[in-house]
């Protein structure tokens, strides 16, 4: 058994870490340079373990998360199609980003054949996630992004759910093998100590830094990557308020639904996801205080839930108290803890626009069900305090559709956000070309990067340009003939057609 191998319950000791990042970085050049796998097939292969592991999977999962056999179903099953869109991806050979422009002697000054293609960056350690213990774990996302991008991984579970993290790299390590790559492709670093992380981004062959999960661990991880003799990029995805904004048109004309669906978002999987909505900006007229009230109500009734475990209710009961202490705020439902239950229900909290300024501690993120109403005076104000907020993965508009000011509202909240929803609500993520899961810091350390969806491999790339490099010394993605038939830009226009130098 490797070191980086041992059971869930065990550390990998500090001093073998760079060891092991090393071998991530000896297999990876290896590759480039002799080729021994695939990497669509791994992908599929990965995908495949995990579906035929469905039925032993989930239970772990459920045992240590307290999370419902159905969502964890439709997590593993999101995994799933993920890798096998990464797989697909992969095979086309878009990710690569190939472009030609061949030589002009025409041209003033004369314009060199020059050829350009993304290639991969080298191992990526990747930090779970603990409240997606599948889709944000040690198959999910960030690990299946590197390894269409053409990188090993250094993967450090979430202590939340060893075991579940043990059974999935188990899969992993199987699927593998059966496509062929190197034993050090994907390598498990455990320890839940500060230090573990630290010396994993330390390690000098780790070229790349992904985490979901807090804003303290993503900075403390950003700083370490950023500090390092050779600085390397960290892409961590953090905490989020996911700002909600109701017209008074559209709280007049659906105040009643909007309410249910800002319910169910605020209170799904007890409010632990990074989209669930946490501010919401009404103006304070009879239509939003009717949508408020209507929301309160809705809080009230939904059933109390668990949250992952203990140290996350713990910061979510601290965070929760220390925003509803503050004088500005006023505590419309509370969820009433109860020392003998550790479930929690819907908080909702309500501040006047006018008391709040710029990054306003107001505005941090509470993780669990809870939000926070921002009444404004009117349509000017509302815009105001668009311009106060921080950075957000998402933010909502719902509007009317002869709402002029649904326009000018989406405008705005593109400065603020990295996905922007029309009369919609921001929890659920699609893995598709065009997904953004990121946003301006601090949602991330990255604002100009995706974790989610087919993009998301452009992290761990680079581009590489080639000027009148001879044709058969160039990558096969790149030559003249195109024999992996590649769609390629090629002075200008897509095409997968081969080149004719002589035209």
């Amino acid at each position: 058994m490797r070191p980086g191998a041992s059971a869930p319950h065990l550390e990998t000791p500090l001093d073998q870490i760079g060891v092991l990042a090393r071998d991530a970085g000896e297999a990876f050049v290896n590759e480039q340079l002799r080729p021994s796998f695939a990497t669509p097939e791994l992908l599929e292969e990965v995908a495949v373990e995990l579906d035929r592991r469905r039925a032993e999977l989930v239970p772990v999962a459920q045992a240590e998360t307290s999370l419902a056999e159905e969502r964890l179903d439709g997590e593993l099953t999101r995994t799933v199609r993920q890798l096998r869109a990464f797989s697909d991806l992969s095979a086309t050979g878009l990710e690569r980003d190939a472009i030609i422009d061949t030589a002009d002697s025409s041209a003033a000054p004369p314009r060199p054949d020059q050829r350009r293609a993304s290639v991969p960056i080298g191992p990526v350690a990747v930090f779970s996630a603990s409240n997606f213990p599948f889709a944000f774990s040690v198959a999910g996302g960030d690990s299946a992004s590197a390894w269409a991008a053409g990188c090993p991984v250094l993967l450090k579970p979430h202590p939340a759910h060893p075991h579940t993290s043990a059974l999935t790299a188990a899969a992993v390590r199987d699927a593998s093998r059966r496509a062929g790559a190197p034993e050090a492709w994907f390598t498990m670093v455990y320890g839940a100590a500060f230090a573990t992380g630290q010396a994993l981004v330390a390690a000098d062959a780790v070229e790349a830094v992904a985490f979901t999960g807090s804003f303290a661990g993503g900075t403390a991880l950003a700083r370490a990557a950023a500090q390092r003799d050779r600085p390397i990029p960290a892409y961590c995805e953090m905490g989020s308020t996911n700002p909600v904004v109701v017209t008074p048109a559209a709280a007049g004309q659906r105040g009643s639904d909007i309410a249910e669906g800002l319910a169910a978002a605020i209170t799904g999987s007890a409010g632990q996801l990074c989209t669930k909505p946490g501010l919401l900006l009404l103006v304070d007229d009879p239509a939003g205080r009717g949508l408020a009230r209507n929301l309160r109500d809705r809080l009230t009734r939904v059933p109390r839930a668990r949250m992952l475990y203990p140290e996350i209710r713990e910061r979510f009961v601290v965070d929760l108290a220390n925003t509803a202490g503050d004088p500005r705020v006023q505590t419309l439902t509370a969820y009433a803890d109860d020392s003998a239950d550790t479930r929690v229900g819907g908080a909702l909290l309500e501040v006047a626009a006018a008391e709040l300024g710029n990054q306003d501690l107001l505005f941090e993120e509470i993780f669990g069900p809870a939000a926070v109403i921002v009444w404004c005076a009117d349509d000017r104000q509302l815009a105001a305090t668009i311009g106060l907020l921080p950075g957000s993965l998402t933010a909502t508009v719902h509007a009317a559709l002869e709402d002029a000011l649904g326009a000018d509202l989406i405008r705005r909240l593109s400065l603020r956000a990295g996905r922007v929803i029309y009369n919609g609500y921001p929890t659920g993520v699609t893995v598709g070309h065009a997904t953004v899961h990121g946003g301006p810091h601090p949602a991330t350390t990255s604002p100009s990067h995706t974790s989610v969806g087919m993009t998301a491999v452009r992290r761990f790339q680079r581009p590489v340009g080639y000027q009148n490099v001879p044709d058969e010394l160039l990558p096969a993605m790149l030559q003249d003939a195109n024999p992996l038939q590649v769609p390629r830009r090629v002075n200008g226009v897509i095409t997968s057609a081969a080149i004719n130098r002589s035209e």
